[in-house]
């Protein structure tokens, strides 16, 4: 076999699964502990975007003077941010308190993860629907039975 072609083929190969590589990006989210309900929706947004394109999100709340006093704030904001993103992403770290600087990392869920949790959710809604259909036949089932019970008195 001819050295030069075994390279040459090598190296094709090698080209060809970098194409396919994806480098993961770390896209940041700065916050502070007195946002708003739309700000924080516009943030959360953004980033089960991020995670979708299959970046990490580190989120960043800022604590800027006597705000350093309530880092539960902080703690809770964060942890209403991770369960907004739950269905695209993962947490990695639990929120950590550096300098002034509170972060935590998500990083995007697989898409067999992403399938599996829509079918746990629609299972969950189908369940829901068939108890509420239950219930409502059986609120029929007694209303015939209660007018007749009037009608007799």
């Amino acid at each position: 076999m001819d050295y030069g072609k075994f390279r040459f083929e090598q190296a094709k190969r090698a080209k060809e699964a970098k194409k396919n590589q994806r480098v993961m990006e770390v896209k940041e989210i700065r916050m502070s502990p007195g946002i708003g309900d739309n700000d924080f929706n516009t943030k959360l947004k953004n980033a089960v975007k991020f995670l979708g394109d299959g970046d990490r999100v580190k989120v960043t709340i800022r604590f800027r003077g006597r705000e350093m006093a309530h880092t539960d704030i902080g703690k809770d904001i964060l942890r209403k941010f991770a369960e907004g993103c739950g269905e695209v992403g993962n947490m990695d770290k639990d929120p950590k308190l550096e300098g002034r600087n509170m972060s935590m990392f998500i990083s995007p869920k697989s898409q067999a993860q992403i399938q599996k949790a829509a079918k746990e959710k629609k299972k969950k809604e189908e369940a829901e629907r068939a108890a509420q259909a239950e219930a409502a036949k059986a609120e029929e089932a007694e209303a015939p039975a209660a007018e007749e019970a009037s009608s007799e008195e």
